[in-house]
Formats: structure tokens, sequence, C-alpha cells
């Protein structure tokens, strides 16, 4: 078993500062701090990805669509769907990648 404290870890640069909890073929879990005014810009990853917001809130952007999420809310993405993320006053997110990586994605020199 392995154990994380999600409210307690510490991601001093936030965005900058992603913390990979876990990663292995099957899928990878990433614990994202957004400071006040810190985004994920528009971006796309070649997995499905799924998103919950442990604390703060975020505005999420996808398809034309925003949301607000707060704790408790998740959101999933379709492989290649393009999306973004912002908080206007800080968040904790949890993001989750499977399968890991995904078809497609550029991995140390080798593409899979």
């Amino acid at each position: 078993m392995q154990r994380w404290d999600l409210l307690e870890l510490d991601a001093p640069d936030g965005t900058r500062d992603p913390i990979v909890l876990h990663s292995d073929d099957g899928a990878r879990a990433v614990l994202i701090v957004l400071r006040p005014g810190q985004s994920l810009g528009d971006h796309q990853v070649k997995e499905n990805a799924w998103v919950t917001v442990l604390d703060g809130s975020v505005q999420v952007e996808a398809g034309g669509e925003t949301v607000e999420g707060r704790p408790g809310t998740l959101v999933r993405f379709n492989p290649d769907e393009r999306h973004a993320l912002r908080s206007d006053g800080g968040a904790r997110v949890l993001l989750l990648l499977a399968p890991w990586p995904g078809e497609g994605h550029y991995r140390g020199g080798d593409r899979v």
C-alpha cells in the first residue's frame, strides 16, 4: 500500500512543481498545485485525463465551454481533447492519466 496526504504535500512553485505520485505502465497520478492566478494553458495529452479538484476552485475550459470546479468535482477529457485550467484563488488538483503513456506520447527518445 502507498499513501499520500494530498492536502499537505508542498509544491512551492505551483504549476512548475507538479508532484508525480505514482507512474507505471497502467497510469500516472500527479498532484498539481495552482497558486493564485496560475493556469495550465490550452493543451492536450495523449491519455485519458481525469482531474479531481481537492481544494480551492478552478475554471475548466474545453470545447468552448467553461465550468467551475470546486472540491469534489471530477472532470474527464478524452485523449487529444484540448482543455485548460486556471485558478484565481489557488487550488489543488489530482490528475490521473491512463493508460500511461498513451499511444503517440513521446517518451525519452522512443515514440510509442
